[in-house]
């Protein structure tokens, strides 16, 4: 294959990642809404919340860049479960305790009001992303020996035994544990925001196909490590739908018996293997032993529905035009230069495929 390693790095840092700039506004939204449930709860003279955490993506750090910030945080709020209670003593229903959110939340700051969502309070904004504020309460009970226990429950259709915490140090160990490098947030996390920006790299793929925490379940458990980011990209992208060719049932990572995709033949995962082979035939010129740099840039491209890889050779033939340019009169007085790149320095710099399939 030839040699784009350096470019799927650019690509992945210039328009997969999410700037810091981008993170950090999520994160004043997040700490304004934190503060935001504080207060309407304290003026309703509701029971005070005894954490947040972030969840999903945002704390796994494999959100990608959406053209129009179509983005999805996940910010859990706990509650001690002895506090959620109803004027008669009786436990807080789950459907409540989301109202209860809601309500302190719907401060008349917003265009949009806070909306009560089966696991989730949800709060959109103008730039287009939105805030998911599940809630959850802290349940403590003592087994025979008289030893106090401790598990969260997600207020949903009704209080489900579940903590969002796992997820992130289930990937977080996944990360740690399966990458060969420690730069740039490992490479197995770049592999699940790679995988995530072709499942969305089309506007009409994005109803269609599998969530993006299922194909980060799909890399953790496809991942091929490699030298070459390109190689390890185009190799898991094949693993992965080798993998739903066998069998398209994806488990949860973290709570026994579920499972992220519905059924035995779930059609986003149908599409987002389908998917797949269409990319992995777009690549395929890639491999083959005359391939010329143009051509895998164009084969790039075509993976990820960009202009991004054949802008980049745009860019470095201009660079090495106006540095041919810069030495100009003084190459050619001294009758060095006959054709500008005619040369085998010159060749070899636009040439860097080796005699192996990923050399």
């Amino acid at each position: 294959m030839y040699d784009c390693s350096k470019e799927v790095i650019g690509y992945h840092d210039d328009e997969v990642t999410l700037p810091q700039s981008e993170r950090d506004e999520m994160r004043d939204r997040r700490n304004a809404n934190r503060d935001r449930l504080r207060a309407g709860l304290k003026k309703a003279a509701k029971p005070m919340p005894i954490e947040f955490k972030s969840q999903g993506s945002y704390a796994m750090k494999t959100m990608t860049q959406h053209p129009e910030k179509d983005y999805d945080i996940d910010d859990g709020v706990y509650f001690h479960a002895k506090d959620l209670v109803g004027p008669k003593g009786g436990e807080t229903a789950a459907l409540a305790a989301r109202q209860m959110a809601r309500d302190a939340l719907d401060d008349g700051s917003f265009k949009t009001k806070p909306e009560v969502r089966k696991n989730c309070v949800r709060i959109y904004y103008d730039a287009g992303y939105h805030v998911d504020m599940p809630v959850y309460r802290r349940v403590v009970t003592t087994d025979l020996f008289g030893k106090e226990q401790i598990h969260h429950e997600l207020a949903s259709t009704d209080w489900k035994r579940s903590d969002a915490r796992d997820v992130t140090a289930w990937f977080e160990d996944e990360n740690n544990r399966q990458s060969p490098d420690t730069d740039n947030g490992r490479q197995l996390r770049r592999m699940s925001r790679l995988s995530k920006k072709f499942a969305r790299s089309r506007s009409s793929w994005n109803d269609l196909v599998l969530s993006g925490f299922g194909i980060t379940k799909l890399v953790t458990e496809c991942y091929r490590s490699n030298a070459r980011e390109d190689v390890a990209l185009y190799e898991t992208m094949k693993a992965i739908r080798d993998r739903l060719n066998l069998d398209l049932i994806v488990k949860h990572p973290v709570t026994p018996g579920d499972t992220i995709t519905e059924g035995s033949e779930d059609p986003k995962a149908i599409f987002l293997r389908d998917k797949l082979s269409d990319a992995l035939k777009w690549l395929e010129p890639a491999s083959a032993a005359d391939c010329t740099r143009e051509t895998a840039m164009k084969c790039w491209n075509k993976g990820f529905g960009t202009t991004y890889f054949t802008d980049q050779l745009e860019k470095s033939e201009a660079s090495q035009l106006n540095s041919v340019n810069s030495m100009g009169p003084t190459i050619l007085k001294a009758g060095l230069l006959k054709e500008v790149g005619d040369t085998p320095a010159a060749r070899a710099a636009v040439r860097k495929e080796g005699g192996g399939r990923y050399a």
